[in-house]
């Protein structure tokens, strides 16, 4: 049974990227046939789609809809504001709103230990041990999604450590050239990609939309969790607030930060040597003992057997 259980599971992956990949082709082909040719077969394709949609959207999609909107209504406001916060901190993983991630909660509280009973009693398992899993199985469900929540802020806060050096660097000499604060953050989001980028780019549209300014930077302040991204951000609300000039900030701002980095490499560097003891006591030592001191030690049991 188990064996059975792992070819479905590699079999049901393996046709899940084929899929992935399927449409991905069929997406491109779509573009090119739009553009390129000007072939209408797949708009023809997409209208009848939607005058005949699927058993799906006709009946799944709006009882799931009720049902989120019904959710929302019984979510406490400020469960959904703070889990709201933690996920712009982490990047608005999958697009999720904060009634997605209760439903993926729920979903896995309510799943994961039916699933591990499930595999447990595949085992051929005693009832405790099918108890055992499925407590194994409420605690993945509890603990997954705030592990994934941290994971993916995590790696959003080193992308954005990795990215602030060349920002400022660019806001810099945008200023040198005589460009605004505004317009050197427009340049930069038009020549750059990445999380900073992302940031500054919803800034602009506050601000457009009426924010101001310093509430549309202290917003960055508040998703990205970055002590140098939150240092940089407060320099400017309090250049802003004195009459201080811009590029002499930015240019110290910039130093700092780069050193910083520097530093941070070299003390990686210095734990190079700690963390690899670990692998070389473990694993490498031991082979080496074995074949510099085997053939000793058969040699000395063989002639004390004698």
């Amino acid at each position: 049974m188990i064996y059975l259980c792992f070819f479905l599971t590699i079999s049901l992956l393996i046709y899940g990227l084929m899929l992935i990949r399927a449409e991905k082709k069929g997406r491109v082909q779509k573009r090119l046939a739009i553009f390129v040719t000007g072939d209408s077969t797949f708009t023809q394709t997409e209208k009848k789609k939607e005058q005949n949609p699927s058993f799906f959207i006709r009946y799944i999609k709006p009882i799931f809809h009720d049902f989120k909107r019904s959710f929302k209504k019984r979510m406490p406001g400020e469960k959904e504001a703070r889990i709201e916060k933690k996920l712009q901190i982490a990047g608005n993983p999958l697009g999720m709103t904060p009634v997605d991630f209760r439903l993926m909660q729920t979903g896995l509280f309510v799943g994961m230990p039916f699933v591990f009973g499930v595999y447990g009693f595949f085992l051929k398992a005693g009832n405790a041990a099918v108890a055992i899993f499925a407590i194994l199985g409420v605690m993945i469900g509890l603990v997954a999604p705030h592990l994934y929540l941290r994971h993916k802020t995590k790696a959003r806060n080193r992308r954005a450590l990795r990215e602030l050096p060349d920002i400022l660097d660019l806001l810099t000499v945008s200023l040198e050239a005589g460009l605004g604060f505004d317009s050197a953050i427009s340049k930069a989001v038009s020549k750059k990609n990445g999380v900073i980028v992302n940031e500054f780019h919803r800034c602009l549209e506050e601000m457009r939309l009426g924010k101001v300014r310093r509430e549309a930077l202290a917003g960055i302040r508040d998703r990205l969790d970055v002590d140098e991204v939150k240092t940089f951000i407060s320099s400017i609300l309090q250049a802003e607030k004195l009459g201080i000039g811009m590029v002499q900030v930015l240019r110290v701002q910039s130093s700092e930060v780069r050193e910083q980095r520097k530093q941070r490499a070299e003390e990686e560097a210095m734990k190079a040597p700690i963390k690899m003891l670990f692998p070389l006591v473990m694993f490498i030592f031991p082979s080496l003992f074995i074949v510099l001191l085997g053939p000793a030690i058969i040699q000395f049991i063989e002639t004390f057997r004698k």
